[in-house]
Order: structure tokens, then C-alpha cells, then sequence
């Protein structure tokens, strides 16, 4: 039988990203952590966690994070079917993997309702959509939002719709690089703005353009940073359409190419064992996408 306060202690460095946050989440001695992480270990016979910084579970870990999750899950089930088990204190907090661009436009609206109702709170741990899985297999989130259609073991995936980007630029940019007319051979000589190490959509956009390697470009991990950057004429970039209707309207950005857009399918994966509570949020998912995302039959 597992000591669920050992579990616990794993569960909360991983996800406080460190021993001494772990601390304070759980209202203990960094000392008193540190000693229920070694007292797991030594009960299983090999190491949980990697110690770095910040600490990452070993695969043996991994598969302990998995099994809290799931009993969290399980536990707040159970609360709503026996009377007498649910407890009054803090709402439940809900680990959600989740790309920038789906937070900057689709998803607050699509899960406030499903918060207040269930009394809910949220923690998103923000990563691209083409590396978001990897969360679901450390098993430190219940749910994760990406662009795989492949669940991983003991989780289900939903097929949400696809969000369209557009590759858009301000009117000065394309003035200044481009006074005779685009021309797509000089678009790898010109600044472009790339989320982040995992963001490839530039990458994909000027490969079916047959421009394939390496290109110039400036780094900005935020969403709405990366709009403002093409919007004051710092580089060109692939942006949600969904996130930029205003700046369209007022002429703020224009598409470098009309006509020419990255489709990016999204897929909601969540645990099998999850409950009520991840079935609820699956279901608000659903209603919420099903106008705001591009049916992935019509996508690219």
C-alpha cells in the first residue's frame, strides 16, 4: 500500500519545480521533504527524481505521478456519489498542459463556465503545441493541448479542430524590405519572429514555399509580444487568426502571401481514470471549439 504523504511530497516538488516551493505548497520543512522523497526511494529501491534544477522524475517517478493524478481524480469523484466523504477547504486544482496561442484566444472563454460550475481552479504549465505530450508522460498534468493525435497509455485524445495561421506583417515591414513586391526567395534574409525553440511554423511555411534551412529571426515566448513585435515592423510571422482579426480590420498587419496558411490540428488528451471532472471539461471543450477552430476535415 502506498504512503500517500510520500507521494505527495514527490508530486509537489515536480510540480513547484523545486524542494523549497515544495516546501511552502505543502506546509512543511524543506528538510521534512527532502527526507519523504529519500524515505520513497529507499522503499522502492530506486531514485524518483533526477536533482536538477529544476528537479525532473526518473521513469519510475513518472509512473508514481501518473498513479496522483488519477487518485486525485478519482477522490473528487467520490466525494460527489458518498455522502459524507467531501470535505469543505481549498477548490481543487486542476495542472493543464496548454500552448500559448489556444490561451491567448480560444481557451478562457471555453472553460470559465466549467470552472465556476465545479468549483475548480486552474494551473496551466504553458508548452508549445508540438511538445505538450511530454507532460502527460512525466504525468505532472491531468490534461494536456497539442497538435498529436497520439494518446499515450492510459489516456484518452479528442480531436478539437484546427487553428489556422497566417504569415502577416506590418505595412511598413513589407515597405521596407519588400519595395518592389514580395518576392518568397528574400523572405529567409528578412527579421522573422519565432516563439521559441519549438515553434517550427516559420519553418513550415517557407518549406512549402521550397525554401528549406536556416533563416533570420528574433525570439519572443508570448503571444500577444509576438503580435505587438509584426504589428511595430520588428519581423514577419505566423500568427492565430483568431488573435488577430482587429489588427486585419485596421490594416495594422497584412498577409504576405494571401492565400497561404498553416493549419495546426489540436487534440485534447486527458486520463481515462479522471472522473466526472476531466468528462466535464472534455464536454465544454467540445461546445467551445466546435465555432472558434477549423473542423480538422476542412484543415490542410
Amino acid at each position: 500500500m502506498f504512503d500517500y504523504k510520500l507521494l505527495s511530497a514527490l508530486a509537489a516538488v515536480v510540480e513547484q519545480a523545486g524542494f523549497e516551493r515544495a516546501a511552502q505548497a505543502l506546509g512543511l520543512s524543506q528538510s521534512a521533504v527532502s527526507q519523504r522523497i529519500k524515505l520513497l526511494e529507499a522503499r522502492l529501491g530506486q531514485p524518483v527524481l533526477l536533482r536538477g534544477t529544476p528537479p525532473q522524475p526518473t521513469e519510475a517517478g513518472r509512473h508514481l505521478l501518473n498513479h496522483v493524478q488519477q487518485v486525485r481524480l478519482l477522490e473528487r469523484n467520490l466525494q460527489g456519489q458518498v455522502p459524507g466523504v467531501a470535505e469543505e477547504g481549498m477548490p481543487e486544482r486542476l495542472r493543464i498542459a496548454l500552448n500559448a496561442d489556444s490561451l491567448a484566444t480560444w481557451w478562457a472563454p471555453a472553460v470559465s463556465q466549467f470552472c465556476a460550475s465545479q468549483r475548480v481552479l486552474l494551473e496551466l504549465v504553458m508548452e508549445d503545441q508540438a511538445v505538450g505530450l511530454k507532460r502527460m508522460r512525466a504525468g505532472d498534468v491531468a490534461g494536456c493541448v497539442c497538435d498529436s493525435g497520439v494518446p499515450v497509455s492510459g489516456a484518452r485524445c479528442e480531436p478539437l479542430g484546427a487553428m489556422r495561421y497566417l504569415a502577416l506583417a506590418s505595412p511598413r515591414f513589407i515597405a521596407s524590405h519588400f519595395p518592389d513586391g514580395l518576392q518568397p526567395a528574400r523572405l529567409p534574409q528578412v527579421p522573422a519572429i519565432v516563439f521559441g525553440a519549438d515553434d517550427r511554423l516559420q519553418h513550415r511555411y517557407l518549406a512549402a514555399l521550397g525554401l528549406a534551412g536556416g533563416f533570420i529571426h528574433h525570439l519572443c515566448p508570448s503571444s500577444e509580444g509576438f503580435v505587438q513585435l509584426a504589428s511595430a515592423g520588428l519581423g514577419w510571422g505566423l500568427m492565430p487568426a483568431l488573435q488577430v482579426r482587429e489588427q486585419l480590420a485596421r490594416g495594422e498587419l497584412l498577409e504576405l502571401l494571401p492565400g497561404r496558411h498553416v493549419d495546426v490540428p489540436l487534440y485534447w488528451h486527458h486520463w481515462r481514470q479522471g472522473g466526472a471532472l476531466l468528462d466535464t471539461l472534455t464536454r465544454h471543450l467540445r461546445q467551445a471549439t466546435a465555432d472558434r477552430l477549423i473542423p480538422l476535415a476542412a484543415a490542410d
